[in-house]
């Protein structure tokens, strides 16, 4: 049996501006709506569908994207061109750092619901710390 992850739902306070967010920084385009979901796809068929939450608190969500070395240079210009905050680990101890973990990068910075994104371009555990 071959399982795969399909989608997952993206909790937002205006879903337009979160899936915009989230395109906009990994270069991707927003979906067309879909019933009240407002999707973006990766490049591996998964789509993150943003839904509003009507009001309700956000528990803050974790996802991590795995790029290549040129993908990670361009969100992450897009990150400092933007003027979000990024950090080196996912705790945000190490401001306006980027990590090196598995001889690889990565970086970690909210999206405007208080989600928590990476982009790395190592697996973990993938290579030497």
């Amino acid at each position: 049996m071959s399982v795969q992850l399909n989608h997952t739902i993206v909790a937002a306070r205006d879903k337009e501006t979160s899936a915009k967010f989230l395109a906009t920084m990994l270069g991707l385009p927003v979906g067309p709506r879909f019933g009240p979901f407002i999707p973006v796809e990766v490049s591996n068929g998964v789509t993150l569908d943003f839904v509003d939450t009507g009001g309700e608190p956000i528990t803050s969500q974790h996802y991590a994207f795995l790029v290549s070395d040129n993908d990670f240079d361009a969100i992450f210009g897009r990150i400092k061109e933007a003027g979000v905050a990024y950090y080196a680990d996912p705790h945000h101890h190490e401001p306006q750092q980027i990590n090196h973990r598995d001889a690889g990068r990565g970086v970690y910075f909210d999206d405007p619901n208080g989600h928590n994104l990476e982009i790395l371009t190592r697996p973990y555990g993938s290579g030497s710390a």
